[in-house]
């Protein structure tokens, strides 16, 4: 039975929403459907007590406390997960990861199956559009369905081993208003905006007000930009038909119990989020009662008078929001990265009224009227045997009937990008029976503080002590991935290249399951130009995980550099397929297209080679190799002036890059630009003095020569 309208884009990544409509009034006396525009924002990684609204301990937040001024503010807005995809698959479908089986980052993505909330407002006759503001929220994880546009055109190559590629605020609200200013009918548009999420690097004047406690600066920053987007919607006549709800998709821990960050324990630190929901109609109130994720798509559909689709399993909150009541239900919530990633003890929990109970080896039990941080636990006071019956009933009522399978096997240049978030890809080889004392996660946090700790010495400077630390933890725990591909990275970075494959083929071995170190292992090799080697471990790593283009494509370039055109062809068209907008793969086939007209000679060829380094640049305008290509290309045909043109753009983006030198001289010299070929043969032999043969010094000096001949 399908549930779905069929279509695919992502959405949601780290976390804040905001909804918005069009007309005037929230729902007609006749019932029908409200012609609003529908405005979803949400901000990554933001605790309630950040915002004014909730808090002033720590800053204000002027401009998101003017839209909570008008709305409806929900105390106690409860997240059903600690990490970014799971809880935006939560929000866009209305159910829970045991219904939608996306429980982690880095190895699921949702299923075609299921309907969201934009197929469902598509279906309505919304246009519809999402503006991504960093990498865990790309569209192959699928929250892509159902946008007319989805825009996750954040950097894709700029990455370091502990700094994701993002985009700023800015930049992502300025592409959803270019997209307002377009659209002439109602419409749906999800802004996700990625600040908040580590590293904290505000910019300025954010950086040095709040130098001492920069995720504030991130969330001070956010609420200035997302003002800019109010602002737009006031001076246009739309805030007054827009109705906006604003969420996180989760918190952060910022060293409460031990975490550092989020994505491992469930606490309220990481599992309490913001909610506001403000529009025409709506009433400024404040409400205290327990509501969720879930909650949101049921309440849109009421607020926009349109019918809810029946497998929600959230309720409506517009009762609450007209002072009315709801029924008291319990709030169900997991944490399960570190199960999926090392197999450690499941954490899952559920919260209702003022009880919250977290079934691990470890229970626990809290009063969060007396106790909201959760400082003592009361599970000595309870009879567990009633809580985890009640905990085993629940996740069978969330559970899907049709039990779809949300986990995919992830590409290595997704899991790449995870990882440089904190978020790393590990097969569990088999789950256990049973978990024990030794499983809990809170008696495994210190090999979790390890790594953390290693990065912050990494960050401030102190390399060795943080390769001392990741070395310790290895020995310590040979299963744990993250200290392998963080010391790799840190190996990498230093240019200790022996040491990094070293490192590698240790992890490796320990772990000959784990797709994340065999996958930068074989492309590792790649780099290295181990070609048969290469090819041997990446097709290990296809063997774990094929929904991999990064994979498929360093495996196309080791075949194309043994000669084998055929093969690589074929590992080319396969990383296509799975990601149509990664410049280096097009870059990639057209070289090799190049490689083959030298071969067969046939126009095709060269005319392929062309379009696929046009596209690449197209995709990346700095991207040096494929100008090099292009310019191959044009030299190839006669184009010379053609070649130097994009020759000469490419050396702007590097001027020591000696193929650009040499060959700009060449072709210079081959039109009888005697003076500008003289400028590029003396340039190389001042930027390789030191290096060049004495063989190749002759060849420079002759065409020297030949440039100074009247």
């Amino acid at each position: 039975m399908k549930i779905k309208v069929k279509k695919r884009i992502p959405l949601l990544f780290f976390i804040l929403i905001g909804i918005i409509l069009i007309d005037d009034s929230l729902l007609t006396s006749e019932g029908k459907p409200a012609n609003f525009n529908v405005l979803l924002v949400t901000i990554d990684t933001i605790r309630p007590d950040r915002l004014s609204c909730y808090s002033t301990k720590y800053l204000k937040t002027p401009r998101i406390d003017s839209l909570a001024a008008k709305g409806v503010i929900f105390d106690r807005a409860f997240a059903h997960t600690p990490t970014t995809l799971p809880s935006h698959a939560n929000i866009l479908l209305g159910t829970t990861p045991l219904y939608h089986d996306v429980h982690d980052n880095s190895k699921f993505r949702v299923s075609e199956d299921f309907l969201t909330l934009a197929e469902y407002l598509k279906s309505k006759d919304y246009s519809t559009a999402a503006f991504i503001g960093a990498f865990p929220l790309d569209s192959r994880f699928g929250l892509s369905q159902g946008f007319d546009v989805y825009d996750d055109f954040f950097p894709s190559k700029t990455y370091t081993a502990f700094l994701a590629a993002e985009r700023k605020a800015e930049e992502v609200i300025q592409s959803a208003l270019d997209w307002f200013e377009k659209q002439d009918s109602k419409w749906f548009a999800w802004v996700h905006l990625w600040d908040p999420h580590t590293l904290y690097l505000p910019p300025e004047p954010f950086k040095s007000q709040f130098k001492d406690d920069p995720y504030s600066g991130e969330v001070a920053y956010v609420d200035s930009e997302l003002g800019k987007m109010f602002d737009y919607l006031e001076n246009n006549d739309l805030m007054e038909n827009t109705l906006i709800i604003l969420t996180g998709d989760h918190g952060e821990s910022l060293f409460e119990h031990g975490e550092v960050t989020h994505s491992y324990f469930a606490y309220n630190s990481t599992l309490w989020v913001p909610l506001i929901i403000s529009g025409p109609g709506i009433d400024a109130r404040r409400i205290d009662e327990n509501v969720s994720h879930i909650d949101i798509f049921p309440s849109l559909c009421d607020i926009l008078g349109i019918e809810k689709p029946s497998f929600l399993q959230g309720v409506s909150l517009l009762p609450l929001m007209n002072g009315g009541k709801i029924e008291k239900r319990a709030i169900y919530f997991e944490s399960l990265a570190p199960y999926y990633n090392h197999g450690w003890a499941p954490l899952r929990g559920f919260i209702e009224e003022n009880e919250k109970f977290i079934d691990s080896p470890l229970p626990e039990f809290y009063d969060l009227e007396n106790d909201f941080h959760e400082t003592k636990n009361l599970v000595q006071t309870i009879s567990l045997d009633k809580y985890q019956e009640k905990q085993k009933k629940l996740e069978e009522e969330f559970s899907s009937p049709q039990k779809v399978q949300g986990r995919q096997r992830i590409d290595r240049e997704a899991l790449e990008k995870l990882r440089s978030l904190g978020y790393v890809d590990s097969p569990v080889s088999q789950p256990k029976n049973s978990y024990g004392v030794e499983d809990d996660l809170k008696t495994l946090l210190p090999i979790r503080q390890n790594l953390d700790k290693a990065i912050f010495l990494h960050d401030s400077g102190e390399v060795e002590a943080s390769i001392k630390l990741l070395n310790e933890t290895i020995q310590e725990r040979k299963d744990f991935a993250e200290a392998y591909l963080y010391l790799y990275h840190i190996y990498r970075a230093q240019g200790q290249t022996e040491k990094a494959a070293e490192l590698l083929e240790e992890g490796m071995n320990n772990n000959p399951e784990h797709f994340a170190i065999v996958s930068t292992y074989g492309i590792f090799l790649v780099k290295e130009k181990m070609w048969d080697k290469g090819i041997e471990v990446l097709q290990k790593s296809l063997a774990i995980v094929d929904f991999d283009p990064e994979a498929h494509n360093f495996l196309g370039l080791a075949y194309w550099r043994k000669g084998e055109n055929q093969k690589a062809l074929e590992e080319y068209r396969r990383a296509l397929a799975l990601d149509d907008h990664d410049e280096w793969i097009y870059s990639n086939l057209g070289a090799l297209y190049l490689s083959i007209f030298g071969q067969s000679k046939k126009r095709e060829d060269l005319s392929l080679s062309m379009e696929y380094f046009k596209k690449a640049i197209e995709l990346d305008p700095n991207m040096i190799a494929a100008y090099k290509g292009l310019g191959a290309v044009y030299g190839s045909i006669g184009r010379t002036r053609d070649a130097i043109s994009v020759w000469e753009k490419a050396l702007e983006l590097n001027p020591k890059d000696n193929f650009l030198v040499i060959n700009l001289g060449k072709a210079h010299l081959g039109i009888g630009r005697k003076a500008q070929a003289l400028k590029y043969f003396e340039n190389y032999l001042l930027l390789n003095n030191d290096t060049i043969s004495a063989e190749e010094r002759k060849i420079i000096e002759a065409y020297i020569q030949e440039c100074k001949k009247k």
